[in-house]
């Protein structure tokens, strides 16, 4: 009997301890948040500002001496004015090469700017001396133009108007060979106006003989005819014997390239 009191209690005290030594598990820590790790938003790459567009320069041939520059400023040239055409543009400048009546008709523009500036031959040619102007938007360079018994060289003048994209044109105005043109393929012209009427300037022969020396890129025979109320002789311009020609008739306008 003592035996299995022994045997109940040993059970018993077994039980006790088994109870006593289990508590209460401590709870698993959880595990942390997964964090996203989505990159922040990148900056947006800069964009170059655009350059600023200008026009290209244009060029319009209004008939026997005349003719219209636009710049790439949108500044307008008038040269020699007098033939009858388009003068709506307001003008920044008028050149004029003489003062013959087929030249120098500057009040056919009578649309001007406040600062318009007008250069002849008077301005041009300075006590003997071939004058430049730079003008900002244009240089404008004075050369030898007459030289024959109609046009006194010392009261006549070319011009020579470098734009400032670096388009370069040269007007004869009224003239004969010159001896400053044996020098001016050293200018780099890129459109040369020849007259070459053959009555009061040279011929056609004459004229091609300077486009040989002045060594343009783009020769234009202008001022191809005198005769009143006759501003253009296709004929005659067709007839020039130059390979690099390009014959402009009143009215056409080209865009100028360097």
């Amino acid at each position: 009997m003592k035996q299995y009191f022994k045997q109940l209690l040993g059970i018993t005290a077994a039980l006790c301890l088994c109870a006593c030594g289990t508590g209460a598990q401590p709870e698993e820590e959880a595990a942390p948040a997964e964090v996203s790790e989505t990159p922040a938003a990148e900056a947006p790459a800069e964009t170059a500002a655009p350059e600023a567009q200008t026009a290209p320069s244009r060029l319009t041939y209004i008939g026997h001496a005349s003719i219209c520059i636009t710049t790439p400023e949108d500044k307008v040239i008038y040269i020699d004015p007098y033939a009858p055409g388009d003068y709506s543009a307001p003008a920044d400048l008028i050149l004029v090469t003489h003062d013959h009546y087929d030249h120098n008709n500057v009040d056919m523009v009578s649309e001007r700017n406040e600062d318009c500036q007008i250069i002849t031959q008077n301005e041009a040619l300075k006590d003997g001396t071939h004058q430049t102007f730079d003008l900002g938007y244009a240089t404008v360079e004075a050369v030898e133009a007459g030289n024959n018994p109609n046009h006194s060289i010392t009261e006549c003048v070319g011009y020579v108007i470098t734009l400032s994209d670096g388009s370069r044109i040269y007007v004869s105005g009224d003239t004969s060979k010159t001896e400053q043109m044996a020098k001016m393929s050293d200018m780099n012209i890129d459109y040369a106006f020849l007259c070459c009427d053959g009555n009061y300037n040279m011929d056609l022969l004459e004229a091609a003989e300077c486009a040989a020396l002045i060594n343009a890129g783009v020769i234009v025979p202008y001022h191809t005819i005198v005769q009143e109320g006759v501003y253009f002789s296709y004929e005659q311009a067709d007839a020039f014997p130059v390979e690099n020609k390009m014959i402009l008739e009143p009215g056409d306008e080209i865009e100028l390239h360097k």
